[in-house]
């Protein structure tokens, strides 16, 4: 369920307000258990991935590091090459 929680710091370009929203709402899915909230909730929800959202990326742009941004080519190619070898690759 939580696929989409990736790291988003020191990124080269910066990870987007999709990818951090992306992010939340995988991140309010996992914690209340709902995919999609029935209308009674549906408020509480958007109202935590609005939340979440805005404290990720407060994070985000807080942060320092002295190391080189990665590259986000380079990291996908990384993470389809350790999904082959643990998967073994499609044909």
């Amino acid at each position: 369920m939580c696929r989409n929680i990736k790291t988003l710091f020191n990124f080269e370009p910066p990870a987007t307000e999709l990818e951090i929203r992306d992010a939340s709402l995988q991140f309010v899915r996992k914690l209340s258990g709902f995919a999609v909230p029935s209308k009674a909730n549906e408020a509480a929800f958007e109202r935590a991935v609005d939340e979440v959202a805005a404290s990720a990326r407060r994070l985000v742009q807080s942060l320092v590091t002295t190391a080189e941004p990665r590259d986000r080519e380079i990291e996908a190619a990384k993470a389809r090459a350790r999904s082959a070898a643990r998967f073994g690759s499609a044909r």
